[in-house]
């Protein structure tokens, strides 16, 4: 086994762990926190799959801490459970396929938002046409209209956005943006 605390290694350790840093930033664009980001980075990284210890004692943060992160990150499918022979504690890996793991949490997070923001502009729409029946001011009739005309664009567009989500969540993207090779990557 090769000498671990010399300059070569301090080096890599430090080299990774700005990767790490890195991602843990990141992850704010999935609503993740940074403290769960490095929990997602050090299971990257990590040869074998980890207990909640062995998190604990990587990031210095508690149990607790590391039970929540990694419920949210298998939540998102970010990280599995896993099996080795003779563990008794629970073991968990981080999820390879990061293609796998944006289209999973694209899809669910922009789906729900967005079912919510159509169900809104239908029910603003209802409202509006209520208004507009009992108003009397013509003024504030034409305003309406205009506005029901805005909120059924809106609506076109969230319908588009439920098609867009469909092609995410389906894997059809990666016949228009195809994931890039590893191998050919290098050459």
């Amino acid at each position: 086994m090769p000498e671990t605390n010399s300059k070569e290694w301090t080096k890599y350790e430090e080299t990774i762990e700005q990767f790490i840093q890195v991602i843990a930033k990141n992850m704010s664009l999935y609503g993740v926190t940074p403290s769960i980001g490095r929990l997602y980075g050090v299971l990257y990284f990590s040869e074998q799959p980890m207990t909640l210890d062995d998190m604990r004692s990587a990031l210095e943060m508690s149990k607790t801490s590391m039970s929540t992160g990694v419920r949210a990150l298998s939540d998102m499918k970010m990280v599995e459970p896993s099996f080795k022979k003779g563990v008794r504690k629970d073991l968990y890996k981080s999820e390879e396929d990061w293609y796998k793991s944006f289209t999973s949490l694209f899809g669910s997070r922009w789906r729900h938002h967005t079912e919510t923001n159509i169900e809104e502009a239908d029910e603003t729409i209802q409202e509006l046409l209520k208004l507009k029946d009992e108003a009397e001011d013509e003024a504030l009739r034409e305003k309406i209209d205009q506005d029901i005309s805005r909120l059924e664009y809106a609506q076109n567009y969230y319908r588009w956005l439920m098609q867009f989500i469909h092609v995410v969540e389906s894997g059809k993207i990666f016949e228009y943006v195809p994931k890039i090779d590893q191998k050919k990557s290098k050459e």
